[in-house]
Parts: structure tokens; C-alpha cells; sequence
């Protein structure tokens, strides 16, 4: 795919049970510099922070019947926390807007691509 402008999103995972050791102002401004980047370079296409993984429900369907929890589906080091969604132009631009992401500091960035439609 060459050539082709691809869509990623770039997957935040933090470890919620540290949030007491997070500048949370700090992150703010962090992560309010890197969308500005993300915007001027024109390759922002979205993005949003979650609600803690508390919040989550989660919905499964199994033998037609809907099963639905409160929580996050499984117990995990880290959980997702926020997601951006980049246009670029190959793999590495799209790794080289990951690895500047605030997120990649304090915990993990997944960097997937869309599958084209």
C-alpha cells in the first residue's frame, strides 16, 4: 500500500492504579501541545479521552443470550485510556506520531492501522 495515505489510531494504555503519581496539569498541557501538532501537521482526523475503566460495561452474546457486565471485560496492567486517529502517509510517520505522544512517557502506545473500507 505504498503511496496510499492509510488511517491509524494510535491506542493510549496507561496503569490506572498510578494515577495518584500523575501530574495531571502537566499531562493536560502535554497532551494539549501534542493535538496541536497533530491538527498543524493536518493528519488529526479524531480522537477522545475515556472515562476510566470502571466505567466500562461490557457485552458479550453467547447462544443468543446478551450477557452484560460492569468493568472492563478482563483485569489488566494497563487500560485504555484515550485514542487519536492519524492520517499518514506510511508506518513510520504514523510510529513517529505515536512515540511523540504523551502517553508513550507514562505508559504504552499502540499504534494500529485502519482497515481500508
Amino acid at each position: 500500500m505504498k503511496g496510499l495515505i492509510m488511517q491509524y489510531v494510535v491506542l493510549i494504555y496507561r496503569d490506572e492504579s498510578k494515577d495518584g503519581e500523575v501530574d495531571w496539569d502537566q499531562l493536560g498541557k502535554d497532551y494539549d501541545a501534542y493535538a496541536a501538532a497533530v491538527v498543524q501537521a493536518g493528519v488529526m482526523r479524531g480522537g477522545q479521552k475515556l472515562q476510566p475503566s470502571a466505567a466500562a460495561t461490557t457485552v458479550a452474546v453467547r447462544e443468543g443470550e446478551r450477557l452484560v457486565t460492569d468493568g472492563p471485560f478482563a483485569e489488566a496492567r494497563e487500560q485504555l485510556g484515550g485514542i487519536f486517529v492519524l492520517e499518514c502517509a506510511d508506518l513510520d510517520e504514523a510510529l513517529e506520531w505515536g512515540a511523540r505522544c504523551p502517553g508513550a512517557r507514562h505508559g504504552t502506545v499502540e499504534v494500529r492501522p485502519v482497515m481500508p473500507t
